[in-house]
């Protein structure tokens, strides 16, 4: 009995000093934040220079950051993208044109963060008058949401790197992709009511406009109704 005993103190003294010899759990970097250019930029020189903050990693590992630059955005598709190490990069873009860029980090063990906000910039053109007004970008309701109502309120906003330019918008609605009926044209509001039925799909989308002529489609937005 007494052996036992000695035995069973030994074997809780191995199991109580014994190490944790597992892995720690690996943690995502923190997200980027964009820094320069600023969101809206109009960029006079079409070779842009991207900066962003650096991110922490709780682990210290090294990290990676991808650049994304499209001129929708979806980011549907991506006309350059590049992985850096450092906080900064440059890069050839087409003149005359709006872009939308965005960063994520990821960690020297594969693990990424969530991409930053998307900021937009506008390159300019010789001799360019005007330029086309940024991709409207969707408030309410959210892709995908469910609503519980007979009314919704089509919400979203809109800019133009040409601050003088005055914004109206013409919005399509209906339950065919890409909706075909304009239900409103020229309203200077960012918002509109539609009249929803229950359990069905919408599709809806916002064509914004200056007053110099330029326009802008927006993507398609969908929701549902209970």
């Amino acid at each position: 009995m007494k052996n036992f005993i000695y035995l069973a103190i030994i074997g809780f003294l191995f199991i109580s000093c014994g190490g944790d010899d597992s892995e720690p759990e690996n943690t995502p970097p923190t997200v980027p934040k964009l820094v320069t250019p600023t969101d809206n930029k109009l960029c006079v020189d079409n070779t842009v220079s991207f900066q962003w903050d650096l991110s922490t990693d709780t682990e210290k590992d090294v990290i990676t950051y991808q650049i994304q630059i499209a001129k929708d955005n979806t980011f549907a598709p991506i006309v350059k993208t590049t992985e850096i190490t450092a906080n900064n990069t440059s890069i050839a873009l087409d003149k005359n044109t709006a872009y939308y860029w965005r960063v994520k980090a990821t960690d020297s063990k594969g693990l990424a963060s969530t991409y930053s906000a998307t900021f937009k910039l506008y390159t300019t053109g010789e001799a360019v008058v005007n330029h086309l007004p940024f991709s409207p970008e969707l408030v309410q309701p959210t892709i995908d949401s469910v609503l519980n109502t007979t009314t919704a309120s089509l919400k979203w906003k809109a800019t133009d790197v040409d601050l003088t330019d005055v914004l109206t918008y013409d919005v399509y609605f209906g339950k065919t992709n890409p909706p075909a009926a304009k239900v409103t044209t020229n309203t200077s509001t960012i918002s509109f009511d539609v009249t929803v039925e229950p359990s069905t799909e919408y599709f809806w989308k916002v064509v914004v406009k200056d007053n110099k002529g330029g326009e802008t489609a927006g993507q398609v937005w969908k929701f549902k109704t209970n």
